[in-house]
């Protein structure tokens, strides 16, 4: 076994691992385990805030389907972090967080940003933990990268003091085992699935990102076709099932349970498949399902299951191997007795004079883009006629913003550039969300990252403006002018500046004459380029 310093020896297990990139901001506590990366087979992605480092692995892993690597500076840096961390978490991101610390020497001294990282990291992540012994340095590595890769997915944290990295250590760096979580469930589980599914006269779907992760969107798909069911989003940021299918319902709220409630209460029959309910803000305290709604809820998540309301049938099981087994079993049965058939999806509406700027853009991007056109999606408030024209049809062709953190868009483009080379990628995100890590465009241009990138600037937090208007009917309080709080108008933001002050090229457009020569040259360029696009 041979020996050398514990700082040497991580880059051999990123190696072992196949870890290519790392996404961070340095500090003085990792200089010495951040004077190694040239010397390893990493490339180092600095961000200038801690919230575009782990924004950019946020999107690297859920496009790579990898674990992402990121390194952040002690108790300052975790904290610029947090906001980043609470979005992967709740989307079941599989990153690997390195935080750095003076040293196990110092504990005792209270000194400059000294803090307790394990606990501070709890509330964020999967899993915590801070390395004491140069002798387990690796093997607690792997058990992060283990943990960080096994369903539900997320993000862990290892706090790794100088002291301990300089130290010596003779362990052998291997490849992490990853755990093989295809479980399917017995076959007596699956015929009581299909005969409750079968017994419902108005069937209906729940499916969220597990879907994704398992791979099951054809399986859903088999499944939704053969009940006749309509198929709803709820903790769904990615394609889990094309939303162009007649059966497509949409995307539940996520801000009021009473939007969910509208969704299910006519329902007889339920099967949620790769997401908890209900993720709102505001949830229903009491459960919007009918008293005689009969559910079935598939997961690898147990601790979702029934969380909040209770099923009839709880399945612990990969969703791509319940959903195959389900749909084989559906179809064994026969014909089945005939339901009223879905809905056609509507089509998208044809170009008007009254159109908005927004629409126009898209409409213009949908028909100029390559068909393998992979969009990130943080508009928010503009995400309608990004939905309407940009659809999400294939796997790994879009991705939106997860879990309530603002500033995910930009760096979340990039990150899926990086684990997807070969895809166009078109980043959308708004005026208030860019400016949380607006310093991801020093970024791109520092690397050369062929992202695309679209700020819809309505010079004002407008999803604020919608949820307070909800607030006032709810409470009967008449209308009238929104918080200033939620203005950005004065002094206005020029993001075209703003870009080009950081190595990327953009163009502001603001009347509907400017949008086809914007978007065919946005296409064009070669490297990262911004539109700064005025919306109303």
């Amino acid at each position: 076994m041979r020996a050398r310093p514990g700082k040497t020896a991580v880059f051999e297990q990123f190696a072992a691992d196949g870890i290519t990139y790392m996404f961070g901001n340095p500090g003085t506590v990792e200089q010495g385990f951040l004077d190694e990366v040239r010397r390893s087979g990493v490339s180092y992605l600095l961000g200038l805030h801690e919230g575009v480092a782990v924004g950019m692995a946020d999107g690297y892993a859920r496009a790579a389907q990898r674990p992402a690597l990121v390194q952040l500076h002690s108790g300052v840096g975790l904290g610029n972090g947090i906001g980043m961390l609470y979005q992967a978490k709740r989307g079941g991101s599989p990153l690997v967080v390195l935080v750095g610390e003076a040293g196990v020497r110092y504990d005792a001294m209270d000194g400059q940003m000294a803090a307790d990282l394990v606990s501070m990291a709890k509330p964020v992540t999967k899993y915590a933990t801070r390395v004491l012994d140069p002798a387990s340095t690796l093997r607690v590595l792997r058990r992060a990268v283990k943990i960080a890769m096994t369903p539900p997915r997320g993000p862990v944290v290892v706090v790794l003091p100088a002291d301990v990295l300089d130290q010596i250590t003779t362990e052998p760096a291997v490849p992490t085992p990853l755990l093989d979580t295809s479980a399917a469930p017995a076959p007596a589980t699956v015929s009581r699935a299909a005969d409750i599914l079968l017994g419902a006269r108005r069937p209906l779907v729940l499916m969220g990102d597990g879907v994704a992760v398992s791979g099951a969107q054809e399986e859903l798909t088999r499944v939704a076709e053969r009940l006749g069911a309509p198929v709803w989003g709820v903790n769904s940021s990615e394609t889990n099932f094309d939303t162009t299918h007649a059966l497509y319902g949409g995307q539940l709220g996520h801000m009021f349970g009473a939007d969910s409630a509208r969704v299910v209460r006519d329902a007889d029959g339920v099967l949620i498949v790769g997401t908890y309910v209900f993720p709102e803000v505001f949830p229903s305290l009491q459960s919007p399902f009918r008293d005689d709604a009969r559910i079935v809820h598939i997961d690898l998540d147990a601790y979702e299951i029934a969380k909040n309301f209770p099923v009839e049938l709880g399945v612990v099981a990969d969703p791509r191997a319940a959903l195959g087994a389900l749909a084989g079993e559906l179809e064994r049965r026969g014909p089945l007795t005939p339901r009223a058939p879905a809905a056609a999806r509507p089509p998208v509406p044809a170009a008007t004079d009254g159109e908005s700027l927004m629409e126009r853009f898209v409409r213009e991007l949908s028909a100029q883009a390559p068909a393998d056109l992979a969009v990130f999606d943080e508009a928010l408030t503009a995400s309608g006629p990004i939905a309407a024209h940009l659809p999400a049809r294939r796997p790994g062709d879009f991705f939106q913003t997860r879990g309530g953190s603002l500033g995910v868009g930009i760096p979340g483009a990039l990150g899926v550039k990086l684990a997807r080379p070969e895809l166009p990628v078109v980043g959308f995100t708004g005026d208030g969300g860019s400016m949380y890590t607006i310093q991801a465009l020093w970024t791109a241009a520092r690397y050369g990252i062929d992202a695309k990138l679209v700020i819809c600037n309505n010079r004002r937090y407008r999803l604020l403006d919608l949820n307070i208007e909800q607030y006032w009917r709810e409470l009967g309080i008449p209308p009238h002018a929104g918080p200033d709080a939620f203005d950005l108008s004065d002094p206005e933001l020029r993001f075209s500046t703003l870009a080009e002050s950081m190595g990327v090229p953009a163009q502001r457009v603001e009347r509907p004459d400017q949008v086809e020569q914007a978007v065919r040259t946005m296409l064009a360029h070669q490297g990262p380029y911004l539109i700064d696009l005025a919306t109303d």
